[in-house]
């Protein structure tokens, strides 16, 4: 795993390896063992190297051809390169140099051309090449988007890179907030692809390739370009598709449920397999849940040692489930390695947030994922973790929930749902949440609820904008409901929605959730989470869930195969059981969440009060204080608990602060 730079100028440049090198240098902690910039003219490529595979100088970047022609900047793993490399041997007469992938990728881009080569790899990867005979620079990403490709204008040159950080060291790098991008991240906790927090700054979309011809164009554009769209010399094109494979896959559905089950577990089986490859030592996350728990099944299956595995648990009773972990790494013999924090280890890693994201971001679990990513990396250097598990098998409550919720509602008038919404939300949160006890206590395995107060009265305020499933999915993922409302002098309409699929197109509801989520939420929450948590402190992550066959596989399965007797999983959940006792992963599902709401009452109110100050909201003129002030003192109170969208406020400020 690594780290990438470059600047594309409008002219040729003499400075332009001084600029490649301080932007380099803020990768460090992407790739802590080598360095390399390379320029030619008005292009400059940096690498940061995290040695992984074949550790010695012939993986280093920027790395040439065999041929001289193309140059290129890598960060990322391809699990089949050695398949590759042997269709390429077999077919052509190749001196190799080592055994790296990007090695690997190069020669097969020379003969095959970039499309097709990205085509057929099965990794995780964000690149930079540049092709001496057409001077032409193509960045590219990996289908799902685990690794991250920033890029945009600073004046007239085009910049790019792994994170935000490195692209500000450019001197004219643009550092204003584009207001499109705070309602999408106030909505959703993240900023969603193709959009950074900076106006001009964008995200390269998972599965496409951006290519510039000679030298960028003359002005910059008023809006992000869209694949298939051209813009004088430059162009982003798709090389895969999610909706279209969906679309395959469900002309060729498996609805046998033996072959469902055989068929998970061999493809799965053969993922783990490929990325346990590796010249460093390699372990695993393991919460005990379905995800992690399968993905380190099938490890141990295949080692003839006990794997490292990793689990950090809360020093509150109320919010630790680490037990659960050393259940499972107990029962299959791993190498169980579990790390209790408390509060005060928790709190110590708000302040490093801003630097590690780069841009807001406020999905809570951020601050546990980096604790375990800590600890994991005192004893391995990459480590396979469960991500993509829930958006790919159908894990999350709304799955199971939206459809049902949005039939109820669909027969209730306006006028109805309004008077249903205030009755809910009448009732105190705790009230609730006394109910929600018992009836976990009724109701046994992973058919119980949490937090159910919190969810009632978020879904109260929320029922009066749900016309359709849509909207439903929409709001059971959003932090503020309207946004807008809260941002000063915002004149644009609120274009925040993610469009990329249309739930209403499909005949099935769940799966058009899911591929939304696939689309947005899992790369640009999810992956984004893991992959700063993990390289801010130089690890590796592997997602077998990602993995190319096993999305082939997904596509195929309907929804029934994921979703049974209100239990998401289930196809994944038989696999797991043949490994791991149901008795021991059957539970409410909760996530890897902290208490931040207790904490924002308690030892992090002064913090907060500050970053939530009338001064500070009014200096910074971003926001309408007296609406913010007024959710703070109710949630003071313990009337309500509004951690949710006060988090994004606070990360916001935050970050903002450390500009």
């Amino acid at each position: 795993m690594c780290g990438l730079t470059g600047v594309l100028c409008a002219s040729q440049n003499n400075d332009i390896i001084k600029v490649v090198t301080k932007m380099n240098s803020l990768l460090v902690h992407r790739g802590p063992d080598d360095e390399g910039v390379w320029s030619d003219g008005n292009i400059g490529l940096g690498h940061r190297r995290l040695s992984v595979l074949d550790l010695s100088i012939s993986g280093s970047q920027p790395m040439h051809s065999e041929c001289e022609r193309y140059v290129m900047v890598y960060n990322g793993e391809i699990y089949n390169h050695l398949d590759i490399r042997k269709k390429l041997s077999d077919k052509l007469k190749i001196t190799w140099k080592g055994h790296s992938d990007t090695e690997t990728i190069l020669a097969a881009i020379k003969y095959w051309g970039l499309d097709k080569t990205l085509n057929i790899s099965n990794g995780m990867f964000a690149l930079a090449l540049w092709d001496k005979r057409e001077r032409c620079l193509s960045l590219a990403r990996d289908r799902i988007g685990e690794k991250p490709l920033y890029w945009g204008w600073a004046g007239k040159d085009i910049i790019f890179g792994s994170e935000l950080k490195a692209l500000r060291a450019h001197p004219n790098c643009p550092r204003d907030i584009c207001k499109k991008a705070l309602l999408q991240y106030l909505r959703f906790m993240y900023v969603p692809a193709p959009r950074s927090i900076h106006t001009g700054i964008y995200k390269l979309e998972p599965g496409t390739i951006l290519s510039i011809k000679d030298f960028p164009p003359p002005k910059q554009p008023d809006k992000p370009i869209s694949p298939g769209e051209d813009y004088y010399n430059l162009s982003i094109r798709r090389y895969w598709n999610l909706n279209e494979e969906f679309e395959i896959g469900t002309s060729n559905l498996i609805n046998d449920e033996n072959e469902a089950i055989s068929a998970t577990e061999k493809f799965l089986t053969k993922a783990v397999k490929r990325q346990m490859i590796s010249d460093v030592p390699l372990g695993a996350f393991l919460s005990g849940g379905v995800d992690s728990s399968t993905i380190v099944a099938l490890m141990q299956a295949q080692s003839s040692r006990p794997i490292k595995t990793f689990t950090i648990g809360f020093e509150d009773a109320n919010f630790d489930e680490s037990y659960h972990a050393s259940k499972v790494a107990k029962h299959l013999g791993t190498d169980h390695n579990e790390m209790i924090i408390t509060d005060a280890e928790a709190l110590k890693i708000i302040p490093d947030l801003p630097w590690l994201y780069d841009e807001p971001f406020a999905d809570y679990s951020q601050i546990p994922t980096h604790l375990i990513c800590k600890a994991a990396r005192k004893h391995v250097t990459v480590a396979l973790s469960g991500d993509g598990g829930d958006e790919m098998f159908g894990g999350y409550n709304r799955y199971i929930l939206g459809p049902k919720l949005w039939k109820n509602l669909s027969y209730l008038s306006p006028l109805m749902r309004n008077f249903v919404a205030r009755l809910a939300q009448a009732i105190p949160e705790n009230s609730w949440n006394k109910l929600e006890k018992l009836y976990n206590k009724i109701r046994t395995g992973d058919k119980g609820i949490s937090y159910l107060g919190n969810k009632i009265h978020r879904f109260g305020e929320r029922m009066h904008l749900i016309n359709n499933l849509e909207d439903l999915h929409r709001n059971m993922s959003s932090a503020w409901i309207e946004p807008e409302k809260i941002i000063n002098d915002f004149q644009t309409e609120p274009t925040s929605i993610i469009n990329k699929v249309s739930i209403h197109a499909l005949n099935d509801p769940v799966m058009g959730m899911i591929i939304k989520d696939m689309q947005s939420y899992l790369p640009d929450d999810i992956l984004c989470k893991v992959d700063r948590a993990a390289m801010g402190i130089s690890l590796e992550t592997r997602c077998p869930f990602l993995d190319k066959d096993v999305i082939d596989l997904v596509t195929r399965l309907p929804a029934k195969m994921k979703i049974r007797d209100n239990t998401g999983k289930w196809v994944l959940r038989q696999v797991l059981n043949k490994y791991v006792p149901s008795e021991i992963i059957d539970r409410p599902k909760k996530g890897f969440t902290p208490p931040i709401g207790v904490w924002l009452r308690g030892p992090l109110r002064d913090w907060a009060e500050d970053l939530l100050s009338i001064k500070r909201l009014e200096d910074d003129g971003l926001f309408k204080s007296k609406i913010i002030r007024e959710i703070w003192t109710e949630h003071l109170s313990g009337r309500r608990d509004w951690s949710l969208p006060l988090w994004t406020i606070l990360i916001f400020q935050d970050w903002n602060k450390a500009q």
